[in-house]
């Protein structure tokens, strides 16, 4: 597939055309791969049935194919997706300024993921709706299969990455308990988030993914980290002051001080995370900001397959 270079992550400015490349190195790469086979034919028609309405025949196609086929619409469509972006303050890391060497963060690889996902529901008449939330869910709508809608999302995703505001905590609980309740409709519910609460909150997490699924939703967890620096902490052995971007706590030390002490622990929770999806039937995805869309779109495609099966 075509990988987007940092240069253009960084200018993320126009989402829809940066999504559009994505989804398309993706559906190139799909016939080297061994996902040749799945459908990436998008535009879904049935056979025309005597007695229904003729206004959503699809005269072109009759034309082609001398058979009336009528167009799938919204209230057809045999997915509803719900996407669901983590915009809290760590969201924002690593941090993206003019001088920075950093090319882009947590917050603008799920922007950019989110938004090539939807294009990819789009294309096959499927309906998506976006939540994003912080403390709690301060953005959500309902599922819809329309380009309009798709792009009035694209504008609340471009609207989260440039609300870089430290002191925003997060809540990713209390925000999956009330994503869960204001779904009626069975849907595939997809996380981008680096799940990173509390710790005396971990159970309140857990319960939060619970409840998801004892509401029929099938659910796919994108584990969003900067491997290198949050889980290996891969830093050069001088003084750093680290900031916590949700609390503004400062700590001054030397990384080797506390390195193998904070791997332990990071990798405790990520376990501790992967085996209660596994429990919960979660799909846990780990989706490292430096390795490019790939096992986002292969994840969601081979969700998809399933439902569909």
């Amino acid at each position: 597939m075509v990988l987007l270079d940092n240069y253009q992550v960084r200018n993320i400015g126009n989402l829809e055309l940066l999504a559009k490349q994505v989804v398309e190195g993706f559906i190139i790469g799909l016939h080297k791969s061994p996902f040749h086979g799945f459908s990436v034919e998008f535009a879904e028609h049935r056979l025309y049935n005597p007695g229904e309405t003729t206004k959503d025949i699809d005269w072109k196609v009759y034309a082609r194919t001398d058979r009336m086929y009528t167009k799938k619409f919204e209230e057809e469509t045999n997915l509803r997706c719900q996407i669901v972006v983590d915009a809290s303050s760590s969201m924002y890391f690593p941090e993206v300024t003019k001088d920075s060497p950093n090319y882009t963060n947590k917050l603008r690889f799920s922007a950019l993921g989110a938004a090539a996902l939807m294009n990819l529901l789009m294309k096959q008449r499927d309906a998506f709706g976006l939540t994003i939330f912080e403390d709690e869910v301060k953005t959500h709508t309902r599922c819809k299969a329309s380009t309009s809608h798709y792009r009035l999302l694209l504008t609340y995703l471009q609207q989260a990455i440039e609300n870089n505001a430290h002191n925003r905590t997060t809540s990713a609980a209390k925000a999956l308990h009330q994503i869960a309740d204001s779904i009626h409709k069975r849907s595939l519910v997809v996380i981008f988030s680096d799940m990173f609460e509390h710790s005396d909150q971990s159970e309140a997490l857990f319960s939060a993914l619970q409840h998801l699924k004892h509401a029929k939703h099938e659910v796919v967890l994108f584990h969003t980290v900067d491997k290198s620096l949050e889980i290996d902490f891969e830093y050069e052995n001088r003084p750093y002051l680290f900031i916590d971007m949700e609390t503004g706590e400062q700590l001054r030390l030397q990384p080797n001080q506390v390195k193998e002490t904070y791997v332990k622990q990071v990798a405790a929770f990520k376990d501790e995370l992967r085996l209660r999806c596994m429990q919960y039937k979660v799909d846990f995805v780990e989706a490292d900001i430096n390795q490019g869309f790939r096992p986002i779109l292969q994840a969601w495609l081979v969700k998809r397959s399933k439902m569909r099966a």
